[in-house]
């Protein structure tokens, strides 16, 4: 769990660099930012860790250990990873209005959920990592194609995608509330 968290927060820690300090698109801005869609899935992942809740559920603690430690902890690092995404693709949406892509905002935000869901799928279910797209790209592509052309992959990354679209949009919504809220303030 904390290593997934881990890999929650390097796509954040790259959309601040590429979204909010890097002005020039070189190479090798191209380079973070497809490094940076490569781990963005990593963020979201992490609500899928909630199976390990359930399966330590099951193992039988107490239930103080499971309502005072276990549940606390669980919502902390997915609420905490999802946050990073939600602030990720913030970051990606401000980029775009500072660079006149204002009306592109919402098409990539749905793009970038449905390549999560994409990613989520592949990550939980094919055991695929952020680095295979370097270290074993052909055999990635390959699996792929024919994972993604059968039914159940397919519903599995439709659902997926709406939970994140849903997710982000409500938490997207408290995080501007909470920085216009802010800005008032001072």
């Amino acid at each position: 769990m904390a290593w997934n968290l881990f890999l929650a927060f390097i796509p954040l820690v790259l959309s601040i660099f590429l979204f909010r300090f890097s002005q020039k698109r070189s190479l090798f801005w191209w380079f973070i930012f497809l490094t940076f869609l490569a781990f963005l899935p990593n963020a979201p992942y992490v609500l899928t860790d909630v199976i390990h809740l359930i399966d330590l559920i099951r193992f039988g603690f107490s239930v103080w250990i499971i309502t005072l430690v276990l549940i606390p902890q669980y919502t902390f690092f997915i609420l905490a990873g999802f946050i990073a995404y939600v602030l990720s693709v913030i970051n990606l949406g401000f980029y775009l209005e500072n660079q006149g892509y204002r009306k592109y905002v919402l098409s990539s935000e749905l793009i970038i959920h449905l390549l999560s869901g994409i990613g989520i799928y592949l990550g939980r279910f094919q055991r695929f990592n952020s680095w295979d797209f370097v270290t074993r790209p052909i055999y990635l592509l390959k699996i792929s194609i024919e994972q993604l052309t059968d039914k159940e992959p397919i519903l599995v990354i439709i659902i997926t995608t709406f939970v994140i679209t849903f997710l982000y949009w409500l938490l997207k919504q408290v995080i501007l509330g909470l920085e216009l809220r802010f800005k008032e303030n001072r």
